[in-house]
């Protein structure tokens, strides 16, 4: 819903978006995560409210925000498997590493596919 703005009805208010065309829905999210290069942006119990007009959508998204970093520490031992499994630098299987969120098996599939 629309916050009551300089005293208008909020019936008013939306019957004005609708002749607009403009639609807006509570979208029943548990979890809103917006994933940056360094860190990620964590909203929990969000309200979320999806807005329609001319084709396009936009998100607006209220909560408790907080943020974590987005930097995988890769285990010694998880790069030595895959530099063994793969028969590739350890450069490279740190860097297959991150490319698949630390999942040793899908780093390997990444290295043989090349």
């Amino acid at each position: 819903m629309m916050p009551n703005m300089s005293g208008l009805d909020p019936r008013m208010v939306n019957s004005m978006m609708k002749k607009m065309g403009i639609t807006n829905d509570t979208i029943p999210a548990k979890r809103v995560i917006i994933e940056l290069d360094d860190k990620k942006i964590i909203i929990d119990n969000p309200n979320v409210t999806e807005i329609s007009f001319n084709g396009q959508k936009t998100y607006q998204v209220m909560g408790d925000m907080h943020e974590e970093s987005a930097v995988i520490e890769i285990p010694e031992s998880d790069i030595q498997m895959v530099m063994e499994s793969a028969k590739i630098d350890k450069a490279t299987a740190k860097n297959l590493l991150e490319k698949s969120e630390g999942d040793i098996a899908k780093a390997i599939s990444f290295a043989n596919d090349k």
